[in-house]
């Protein structure tokens, strides 16, 4: 009797702590590129602009730079995302926003939050992108291609390569 006192609590607790679904999951990229602050900003500036030097966007359109702007991103591989501005400051060269209704076919994430920031390092600019997100499927046992890994995988692509891209279109003087 003492014995299934003891085993039924942890049995309870081990079932509870599975059933609480995904845990949110961060990525972090940075680049430094050889540009004023101020040239990075006015190519990375533009909310709408990214369409013009991420290498996986085919079309960006959008409606300004203001807290509650919006972009909507048709990737090449034919998924499409909007995205809404949360906080916008022009003065710091940052920006914070957040994906509306998920497409897995773009990112396989359920849903995210990012900000992206430019900032003065040595005789150049430092540039940051940092997102929270969900894997694609929030289920206990999520296929391998909407797991954490894959959202992270698939984050971590799409700031990476973004920011070799503005560091190509920055440096280079034209976008893609």
């Amino acid at each position: 009797m003492r014995l299934s006192l003891l085993v039924l609590p942890l049995a309870l607790a081990a079932t509870a702590a599975l059933a609480h679904g995904p845990t949110p999951q961060k990525v972090s990229q940075s680049i430094t590129i050889k540009a004023s602050p101020d040239a990075v900003w006015k190519v990375a500036g533009d909310f709408a602009g990214i369409g013009k030097w991420h290498p996986a966007i085919a079309k960006a359109e959008g409606s300004g730079t203001k807290d509650g702007g919006t972009r909507t991103l048709t990737f090449k591989n034919g998924g499409k995302i909007e995205e809404s501005l949360d906080e916008y400051k022009a003065d710091g060269r940052t920006y914070s926003y957040r994906m509306g209704e998920p497409d897995l076919k773009a990112l396989p994430v359920s849903s995210y939050s990012a900000t992206f920031t430019v900032s003065p390092e040595g005789d150049g600019s430092k540039v940051e992108w940092m997102g929270r997100f969900y894997r694609g499927d929030t289920g206990n046992e999520p296929p391998e291609n909407l797991s954490d890994e894959a959202g992270k995988a698939a984050m971590n692509t799409y700031f990476s390569e973004g920011l070799k891209g503005l560091k190509a279109a920055v440096e280079g003087g034209k976008a893609k």
